[in-house]
């Protein structure tokens, strides 16, 4: 299983930090790609990040997941790049998984994939989700998995891993880390 997690100028580092390095720990194959023309990606509290490519330099069609960090501004800039929100709605379609936390969840909202799911996002933004919100710290509704925000990022990325690679796979990444799971 490949992992695409998209980086824009504004992500909540905590979130993409916590989900790239705890996918690796699970032995999943991660792929952060910026969405510029530039590796380089301000987070929301100016910590620079450095994907692995940019956007445009991926084949879409070698994912089976992508996740959204989400960040104020981050978020922002996904939901106004249409590259992401299609990509969420054929990822959606060929039921591959879907996942996004905080702000992100909006994304996902926008995109049209929320319709009859369950999901949670930063209770700030649950009016965006419409029905489709619940105030659960994570939800996996099939192939759509939501979190809440920086304080569910490690819960998060722990489902994700038992999702992705199975339960046995995020116990032992959990006990490395000293989570309860």
């Amino acid at each position: 299983m490949r992992v695409l997690v998209p980086l824009a100028d504004g992500v909540e580092e905590i979130e993409a930090v916590t989900v790239i390095d705890v996918l690796r720990r699970g032995g999943i194959e991660v792929v952060s790609a910026a969405l510029g023309n530039d590796r380089s990606v301000a987070g929301s509290r100016d910590v620079v990040l450095l994907a692995d490519t940019v956007w445009d330099e991926l084949e879409i069609d070698s994912f089976g997941a992508i996740v959204l960090p989400g960040g104020g501004l981050g978020t922002e800039n996904l939901a106004a790049d249409q590259r992401v929100l299609a990509t969420l709605r054929a990822f959606a379609e060929s039921d591959k998984f879907v996942a996004a936390i905080c702000a992100a969840p909006t994304v996902l909202a926008q995109a049209g994939v929320l319709k009859g799911r369950r999901a949670t996002c930063y209770p700030a933004c649950a009016e965006a989700l419409g029905k489709a919100y619940d105030e659960a710290p994570v939800i996996a509704d099939g192939h759509i998995i939501t979190s809440q925000g920086p304080g569910t990022a490690m819960l998060f990325a722990l489902v994700l891993v038992q999702h992705f690679a199975g339960e046995e796979t995020a116990r032992k990444v959990a006990n490395g880390l000293l989570v309860t799971f």
